[in-house]
């Protein structure tokens, strides 16, 4: 990176106090941030200058001065504005927010010294790795978002939250860089808001110097800097979302590689109306971490049945029918028509426990049982063949079936009902073949 680029810039070499200015690092709506050397302690910082395009320029002495007599009053203003964010922020000691070494006035203008990272912004990592994996992105927004919140207990706003000013250090740590000191300041002083304001990471009440500003302010920018993470794309601008909204269309993209309250969260720090965002970190921070939802369901483990009482209808029904599974000389279709009868027996037992007198017609009167009698088979040679078949498998179907009821019923107690007794007829009667009724 060249001087050239930044025609305000103090020349490379030059000394400020103890330090060494060697290079650009880059240049925003309100300063110019380098690298130079600490020559006393031998070791490279960052310091911002600063000196707000829109309201002053460089003499050729080197010191900052207004454009314009008009622009002193504003200039004057950012500059202690300057100066009380520095000695703020130089009380923070929080691993993720840049430390403040000092702060000094010089060339008519402020400094302030901070440590120079080693590692990459965030919008680098992005551009090498895009749409990077959920888990790394909380790894980066939890941490940041606890000093972010150490900052908003002292009255400050970020103001100034993008990928460029959130710094990856080699440990893969993130840190919060760059603090938007004098924006505010000049907002009433510029006429280019798009120099101390980054569309799509800033709110709409920052386009107006009436607009609310609060942490809900930088929760916004935190926002856009994951929808740039999760879609490859910038954010959509706060102006023009006003005219259409495409922020749902993009997120929308991103399903199915993001969990769904992950993207919820990104979606609430994004609305347009400050009242509806989340309105301090805690709040945001909940909804953004939440733990990701299996998609596969937890197995569930089956509570073991407790054994029916001895004597209990239950009991006596898989008494009599659970022999059915474990007998290999017994067909699929036997265990079927056995089945069958185990129902019709289940219903019967049912009744027995609710109006047991109501039991007696039904086992007294075999035809109400619903098992069709067959002929003789004697009589079923005389019948073409596929009606004798058919016959034969009725005949079979029905006495299987009769015999499940009767072994259900047998074990049941066809003895005493409610005080009355009767006896369930043998089931080789049921099929008396000379029964005038029989099909």
């Amino acid at each position: 990176m060249t001087v050239a680029h930044f025609r305000n810039a103090l020349p490379m070499q030059s000394m400020l106090h103890e330090y060494r200015i060697e290079q650009v690092l880059g240049a925003g709506g309100f300063g110019i941030t380098y690298r130079a050397r600490d020559t006393n302690l031998d070791k490279d910082v960052a310091i911002k200058e600063y000196l707000p395009g829109e309201l002053a320029m460089r003499a050729p002495d080197g010191n900052v001065v207004a454009q314009a007599t008009q622009h002193e009053a504003g200039y004057k203003w950012g500059l202690d504005r300057f100066l009380m964010e520095a000695r703020t922020l130089g009380k923070f000691s929080h691993p993720n927010i840049v430390r403040v070494l000092r702060y000094f006035e010089a060339n008519a203008t402020a400094y302030v010294v901070m440590d120079y990272e080693q590692g990459d912004p965030m919008k680098t990592l992005l551009q090498l790795d895009p749409q990077p994996a959920e888990a790394k992105l909380k790894g980066w927004l939890g941490p940041l978002l606890v000093g972010l919140a150490a900052v908003h207990a002292t009255g400050f706003l970020h103001r100034d939250i993008k990928p460029d000013n959130i710094f990856i250090r080699a440990d893969g740590k993130p840190v919060l860089i760059d603090f938007g000191a004098a924006r505010q300041a000049l907002g009433g002083e510029t006429k280019s808001l798009t120099a101390i304001l980054t569309p799509g990471y800033a709110p709409l009440e920052q386009y107006s110097g009436e607009g609310k500003q609060g942490p809900w302010t930088d929760l916004y920018a935190m926002g856009g800097v994951l929808f740039r993470a999760v879609t490859d794309k910038n954010p959509p601008d706060a102006v023009a979302r006003i005219r259409g909204d495409t922020l749902g269309a993009g997120l929308a993209a991103a399903r199915g590689k993001y969990s769904e309250p992950f993207l919820r969260a990104i979606e609430w720090a994004l609305k347009l109306d400050e009242k509806t965002r989340p309105q301090n970190v805690e709040q945001w921070k909940t909804a953004l971490l939440a733990e990701r939802r299996s998609s596969v369901a937890a197995k569930v483990v089956p509570e073991r049945r407790k054994p029916y009482a001895p004597g209990s209808d239950q009991h006596m029904i898989v008494a009599a029918t659970q022999h059915r599974f474990h007998d290999p000389d017994r067909s699929a279709r036997h265990i079927h028509l056995d089945l069958a009868g185990d129902v019709l027996a289940v219903l019967l037992v049912q009744l027995r426990r609710q109006n047991p007198r109501r039991l007696l017609p039904i086992l007294q009167h075999r035809q109400q049982l619903r098992i069709r009698r067959g002929h003789a088979l004697g009589h079923h040679l005389q019948r073409p063949r596929f009606a004798r078949v058919q016959a034969i498998r009725h005949h079979h179907r029905d006495r299987q079936m009769h015999l499940g009821v009767q072994r259900v019923l047998g074990v049941v107690g066809a003895g005493d009902v409610a005080g009355e007794n009767f006896t369930v007829r043998p089931a080789e009667r049921c099929f008396d073949r000379t029964d005038s009724r029989a099909r």
